[in-house]
């Protein structure tokens, strides 16, 4: 579960009208819309499962604007976590919007705002979850930091929580690329609640698809992200395969 959850619907409400009328902007500039679509044997957000170690099924769009470097999405992905929680619902829907360009010497930029929605959740706290996010990046390297301006996915008092993490993602020739991850959740008032989660991967683009194959760890503790179903430790070592497609 990512029981990692509190946003206030008007922070919800922000994001997304601010992803809307991103993405209603400007006709004249050279815009781009993309769909995405993709099947993963087991939904991994940052390290722990969001499906009780289950496959999932995902979905998104895209829109950006390559002029000025704003840009806008939506994705949803089926979920378990919330209903083993003790609440409802079984999907997440995130909206995002921001803005990437250059710094110069090799650096770009991405900031943003993104709200991870959690449609009839019922759970108190709310799991609705709103970030800010900042990323500095050189060719496959990046370095980005995600800060909760609400309480983080349903813990109590857990506002301005923060995850940081580095991503190295070099092709390696023939439609490969490697793929290494590591990130730090801290869970402001939840000390036992904060980990380290880690991925080593590759993924092949074969033109119609793309196939991901990565194994995906945390040290999180096994009490805290235990399922409440079955109690399997849902932050532990495995294998995780994704067929995806933008179209």
């Amino acid at each position: 579960m990512k029981r990692l959850i509190s946003g206030p619907r008007l922070a919800f409400t922000y994001a997304a009208a601010l992803a809307i009328s991103l993405a209603a902007g400007s006709a004249a500039q050279a815009q781009d819309i993309t769909f995405n679509a993709a099947a993963v044997s087991d939904y991994r957000f940052r390290g722990i499962s969001q499906t009780r170690l289950q496959p999932a099924l995902q979905a998104g769009a895209d829109w950006a604007d390559s002029a000025s470097g704003l840009y806008a999405g939506t994705w949803l992905s089926t979920i378990r976590w919330t209903h083993d929680a003790g609440g409802g619902g079984a999907v997440e829907w995130d909206v995002y919007a921001g803005k990437r360009g250059e710094l110069g010497r090799g650096f770009a930029y991405d900031a943003g705002v993104l709200a991870y929605a959690y449609p009839a959740n019922g759970l108190d706290p709310s799991a609705n979850t709103v970030e800010l996010y900042a990323q500095v990046g050189r060719g496959p390297a990046s370095l980005k930091y995600s800060h909760a301006v609400t309480n983080l996915f349903g813990f109590a008092h857990s506002r301005h929580s923060g995850y940081l993490d580095a991503s190295f993602n070099p092709a390696l020739g023939a439609g490969f690329t490697l793929n290494l991850h590591a990130g730090r959740q801290q869970v402001r008032s939840h000390a036992a609640s904060s980990y380290t989660d880690w991925k080593v991967g590759v993924t092949k683009d074969f033109g119609f698809a793309t196939v991901a194959l990565a194994w995906v760890g945390t040290n999180a503790g096994k009490a805290a992200y235990a399922s409440p179903v079955n109690g399997k430790f849902t932050g532990r070592g495995a294998a995780v395969l994704a067929v995806s497609r933008t179209f």
